[in-house]
């Protein structure tokens, strides 16, 4: 029995991201566009517009190969398990062994390629711009993040997620500098790889300055509702790792009771929400930097990564 309540609140995690990854999107360009004075999509229209595609037929070019076919759900199903070991609403699930930071890093890796891949696959001139500008901004945010990661595991002792979400609601993590520049680094992190402004602006689709939109023209119908769902969950998994993280307050210790559960839940659904207005506030603030400016942006999110593990190396108080 206490196998099979472990199974279903693992189960309903994994449910729970599923269905409000869409609400985060929708809540974002809702805030955005009333923040502008504009009346704004509704908060379900990310849901409606997965419907319609579900229901249309995919289009597919005369060259595509199946790697085209297959890597909308390769996609989809990487993100998913790594937006589903994420700690949300409880600590010490059934399959947080496994919720280890560099796991969730090399799922999104994995995600990335196969995305960059398809962008590839047809021979298309914006396919091979979106895909040749992904790596390049992957192969800055990537060692930025292996970089946050040490200074977490240096703080905590670990990698497992559950474990860094108990080590800092001990309360034997005070303040700390490190702790603090790893928070920013994430942060800036977590904008570029969604694409997001300042990197990447996911409302327009400029021929110059698209990224992600530039390597999924070719799709349409299912495969398209799929990279859709993916980028929803992908945006829910940044706000919902820098929650675990940095504002653990909330979580459910294993072994809780429904009460706890639901509290829990409750909160986490809070930080989603306080997650998308402070993302919207700050897209309205910003415009859109250049292509060759990204660089400098990651750049400062490797440097304040390395200047956190540093501190921690030179004295284990900061």
């Amino acid at each position: 029995m206490v196998n099979l309540a472990g199974y279903l609140v693992q189960a309903g995690e994994m449910a729970l991201v599923l269905a409000l990854a869409p609400a985060v999107t929708g809540l974002t360009r809702k805030l955005k566009a009333r923040l502008l004075r504009k009346k704004g999509p509704p908060l379900l229209q990310p849901y409606l517009n997965l419907i319609r595609l579900m229901r249309k037929d995919a289009v597919l070019a005369d060259n595509a190969s199946w790697l085209f076919r297959t890597a909308p759900y390769a996609i989809f199903a990487a993100t998913w398990v790594a937006a589903a070991l994420v700690p949300t609403f409880a600590t010490g699930l059934m399959f947080s062994w496994s919720a280890d930071l560099i796991a969730i890093i090399a799922l999104l890796g994995s995600a990335r390629f196969f995305l960059a891949l398809a962008g590839l696959d047809i021979g298309t001139s914006f396919g091979g711009i979106g895909s040749s500008r992904e790596m390049m901004i992957a192969s800055l945010a990537e060692p930025a993040m292996i970089m946050i990661v040490f200074t977490l595991a240096l703080i905590a002792g670990s990698t497992q997620l559950s474990t860094i979400a108990e080590v800092m609601l001990g309360g034997a993590v005070n303040l700390r500098v490190s702790l603090a520049l790893a928070a920013v680094a994430l942060i800036l992190v977590a904008i570029a790889e969604n694409g997001r402004i300042p990197i990447d602006n996911p409302a327009t689709h400029l021929e110059l300055t698209m990224v992600h939109e530039a390597m999924v023209l070719e799709y349409s119908g299912r495969h398209l509702a799929m990279i859709e769902f993916a980028s929803s969950l992908k945006l829910l998994l940044y706000i919902s790792l820098i929650a675990c993280v940095f504002v653990p307050w909330g979580l459910a210790p294993m072994g809780s009771d429904l009460t706890a559960y639901a509290i829990g839940a409750g909160s986490y659904i809070l930080k989603l929400c306080a997650g998308a207005a402070l993302l919207a506030v700050f897209e309205t603030m910003i415009a859109k930097m250049r292509v060759f400016r990204v660089p400098n942006f990651l750049g400062a999110a490797l440097m304040l990564g390395l200047l956190g593990t540093l501190l921690l190396f030179v004295s284990g108080a900061l």
